[in-house]
């Protein structure tokens, strides 16, 4: 995968900050990544730290990506695969129901996952296409089942993190404190360039309207 410089993690992460929040005709002042942390540090459970914990769910998914591309590659499933995205938002919107949760708002909201997750699939696809010495061993090959499993539990967890925070969500604030978690979250896992952008595009509809 693509490493970067903890600086040139830190200015990538700020560059996708400014793209996260643009819309409605402007750009919205962000919280400072390191202020917003020490708020969510002092309430864990206020706006901030609620939006963070999607973030990071966000990001423990993108992990899966790399198992699942190592599963497909060199075989007939393809990345896109509408029957298991309709089977999985189908899943996440009963569960918001039965949560009380805004089941539209979630799939909207897993819709992002799903993109996000196959991003990270084609980037790794296109670069073992180029450079097959990088690509996985095929007799190692994850089992595809057993990822998914992953996948579940994590949708899951992301499903009652969206439940729990529907106030977070609305508010004025959000595009901002949505950027800082996504960026305090890209520092914290130390995740390269690729895996960084595919998650400001995972938390991209988070934010009602």
């Amino acid at each position: 995968m693509l490493s970067v410089s903890s600086a040139g993690r830190w200015l990538t992460a700020g560059a996708l900050s400014v793209a996260l929040l643009v819309g409605g005709g402007g750009v919205v002042a962000a919280a400072p990544a390191q202020g917003a942390a020490a708020a969510a540090a002092a309430d864990p459970a206020g706006p901030y730290g609620r939006l963070r914990l999607l973030a990071d769910l966000a990001a423990q998914r993108l992990g899966t990506a790399d198992l699942v591309a190592a599963a497909k590659y060199g075989t007939d499933s393809p990345i896109d695969d509408p029957a298991r995205e309709r089977q999985v938002l189908d899943d996440v919107a009963r569960q918001a129901r039965e949560l009380g949760a805004d089941p539209e708002a979630t799939v909207r909201i897993f819709r992002d996952q799903i993109e996000a997750n196959k991003v990270v699939q084609r980037e790794l696809h296109r670069r073992w296409d180029a450079d097959p010495a990088q690509a996985p061993d095929p007799d190692r090959r994850p089992d595809l089942a057993e990822v998914r499993q992953e996948i579940n539990r994590v949708n899951g967890a992301l499903v009652r993190g969206i439940a729990d925070s529907p106030s977070a969500l609305s508010l004025p604030s959000c595009r901002g404190l949505v950027a800082a978690g996504v960026v305090r979250v890209w520092h914290e896992r130390h995740l390269d360039l690729l895996h960084g952008v595919a998650l400001g595009r995972a938390m991209r509809s988070v934010c009602a309207g």
